[in-house]
């Protein structure tokens, strides 16, 4: 059927050509632009990119130099640090007690100690104990250390050895447990090698250390520096250590020109703890050949991305962007959270589905979201009265037997002490019915339980708090320190005195409390009883509530672990957010 009058059409160009037109001339002229500007402003760029990149090379190389070093210090903390070791080497008996005591014990010690590290190494041990044997391999005169390396053996001198020697008289002044240095000495310079050298001490005059030996770690330099290789940060590099007073110690790749420095990336690095310095000289035409490659390398991409997205720009975007503009706007719309936006669209084909369904789909998923949300805030609500509701009082039954006991003996003051933290006790935890409390009060509470505690243990238990002042202000759920405090008193005690120590940190965004006891401990395996629902249904119910009381109200990444083990006490760590009292939480259980 015909429509009279029907209004004709007018003629326009369709917007997906408008859009193709103005991405064309929005995409050619920056193209353009960057092209002419680029050659000017890379060079800088690509010397920022190749400085950073030299320079986690750089820091890889330091890491490995360090890591090396350390290992090093590492075998001589064993042996300084050793009483067992120390001990021995004080001892002036003569005879064969001297020879047993070398052998079998001041010799495997520091055969221990050698086989300590994956790198090969060459010890030798000066000692002021002259009663002690020398043991040694060759002669103090010729050291060949590579003997050493291959035997995996110690040389043991006497330190009247070294007495004379420059390096030995101008060691620095012992501080306990710091002073030691990486020196060449001896041979050192002739061998291609470099020493750790550190003194043992009487561990008992930690003060003023007195000097009962002397250690010397010698490796070679190329294990030390086998990271240190030039081909690392580009041909024609050059890198290098030196020392405290400028002396190449290592150095990798040819001589830089000194001449024309102005043509080299120079870059800087201390490594480890004597201020030894690592220096790369990289030549500029480095990273002039780096620019020239990514230069083309991005004039192709970029030509090649232009063909390919204006003949798709052409084909798709005419048909799709009215069309997709609206089902994106609804989309966007939803995901931010508007569920009420509906989409308008006339015509018969699958982009008029597409509107049905988003306007329904919108229309369904806010009504869910409305009662799933009701539906999960009643549940947790209803949770967490059911938890706290559990919370076991079953010590009030052994703190009324203990008042019993008290007023049967005639003790009133002690009588008066516990009714009184009893009722603070109970006043605290019953707090108006609120939930969430001061962590002051939740303190104050755990500090209640402690004193009916002392009263009825006395001396046989010592509390020790450690609390940060800054978590006060803060708000927790009621009744979590409790729980574990009186487990420690009834499970971690076996006849012994028994020591608690109650720690609270703020630590970033987190409130951490830590309940430590020096009792009996316990194994893994009770732990993981603790906490599985099933196999520990019987057993650590206290500590179960808590842990479900604060997944319930903060969220899974807070609540309770446990680390424990026998004859090694106990610690008990509770985590919850820092949230200032008052504020409103968050609901992590909600849908998105």
């Amino acid at each position: 059927m015909q429509v009279p009058n029907s209004p004709r059409k007018m003629r326009f160009m369709p917007f997906g050509y408008k859009l193709m037109l103005t991405y064309m001339v929005f995409i050619i002229i920056p193209m353009i632009a960057i092209g002419y500007f680029s050659n000017s402003m890379y060079q800088n760029s690509i010397r920022k990119h190749t400085r950073n990149n030299i320079q986690g090379t750089i820091t890889q190389i330091k890491d490995n130099i360090e890591y090396r070093m350390r290992d090093v210090e590492r075998i001589s903390d064993m042996l300084y640090n050793d009483e067992s070791l120390i001990i021995p080497l004080k001892n002036y008996e003569t005879g064969w007690n001297s020879y047993e005591r070398m052998a079998d014990i001041i010799i495997p010690k520091f055969n221990i100690a050698m086989n300590a590290t994956g790198l090969n190494i060459a010890m030798y041990i000066f000692l002021s104990n002259e009663t002690l044997p020398e043991r040694y391999y060759g002669s103090f005169e010729s050291e060949d250390p590579d003997q050493l390396e291959r035997i995996k053996n110690t040389n043991i001198f006497h330190l009247n050895r070294i007495e004379d020697k420059v390096w030995h008289k101008n060691f620095p002044e012992e501080k306990f447990g710091l002073t030691m240095e990486w020196q060449r000495v001896e041979r050192d310079y002739e061998l291609g090698r470099i020493s750790l050298l550190r003194r043992l001490v009487d561990l008992k005059y930690q003060v003023k250390p007195r000097e009962i030996g002397f250690m010397r770690i010698s490796l070679r330099k190329q294990e030390l520096f086998e990271a240190i290789d030039y081909s690392k940060i580009g041909e024609g590099s050059t890198l290098w250590v030196t020392d405290e007073q400028g002396s190449i110690l290592y150095m990798s790749g040819r001589t830089p020109d000194y001449a024309n420095m102005d043509n080299y990336l120079i870059i800087k690095d201390s490594v480890g703890r004597q201020n030894w310095e690592l220096t790369a000289y990289v030549p500029l035409t480095v990273m002039e050949t780096d620019s020239a490659r990514v230069k083309m390398f991005i004039i192709a991409i970029c030509l090649l991305c232009l063909v390919v997205f204006t003949f798709a720009g052409m084909f798709i975007s005419r048909y799709f962007s009215i069309r997709m503009n609206k089902v994106v706007s609804v989309l966007n719309a939803y995901r931010e959270g508007e569920l009420h936006k509906r989409m308008g669209y006339q015509g018969n084909d699958e982009f008029s589905e597409i509107a049905s369904a988003l306007n329904e789909m919108g229309q369904n998923i806010n009504h869910l979201i409305e009662e799933v949300y009701m539906t999960q805030i009643e549940k947790k609500e209803a949770e967490l009265e059911s938890l706290q509701a559990q919370i076991n009082p079953h010590f009030l039954y052994n703190t009324l037997s203990s008042i019993s006991r008290l007023a049967k003996f005639g003790e009133i003051d002690k009588l008066q002490r516990m009714v009184l933290d009893l009722a603070k006790f109970y006043r605290l935890s019953l707090n108006e019915g609120r939930t969430l409390i001061p962590v002051s009060s939740e303190l104050e509470q755990a500090e209640a339980y402690i004193n009916i505690q002392r009263t009825k243990f006395g001396d046989a238990v010592t509390i020790d708090y450690d609390i940060d002042p800054a978590i006060v202000k803060y708000e927790t759920i009621k009744l979590i320190l409790q729980p574990f405090i009186e487990n420690a008193f009834e499970h971690a005690r076996m006849g012994d005195s028994l020591n608690i120590r109650i720690v609270g940190r703020l630590e970033g965004k987190r409130i951490v409390f830590k309940i430590i006891d020096n009792g009996v401990g316990m194994p893994a395996e009770r732990i993981r009883q603790i906490f599985d629902p099933i196999e520990g249904l019987n057993t650590g119910f206290g500590i179960r509530n808590v842990h479900s009381r604060i997944q319930l109200h903060f969220g899974s990444d807070y609540g309770v672990k446990i680390g424990s083990g026998r004859g090694i006490g106990t610690t008990v760590q509770i985590v919850i957010p820092a949230r200032e009292i008052g504020k409103v939480p968050v609901d992590r259980s909600s849908t998105s």
